[in-house]
């Protein structure tokens, strides 16, 4: 399971947000986003640009 803390998220409509455009890249799976913990994780093969992208385009922003 790859995890990355996620910036900006404040709200669970965040968290959905965030779950949707995770779930939007081919390849990933299972994705859990953590509010309190300010993390998403996932399964699946994709590059962490296409993750950052996705994230970003939501609203939100990967931090390393």
């Amino acid at each position: 399971m790859t995890t990355v803390r996620i910036k900006g998220m404040k709200c669970q409509h965040c968290v959905g947000s965030t779950r949707k455009a995770l779930e939007g890249l081919a390849g990933i799976r299972d994705v859990q986003v953590d509010l309190d913990k300010g993390e998403a994780s996932f399964e699946g093969e994709v590059s962490m640009e296409d993750v950052r992208a996705a994230v970003r385009q939501a609203g939100f922003e990967v931090v390393d």
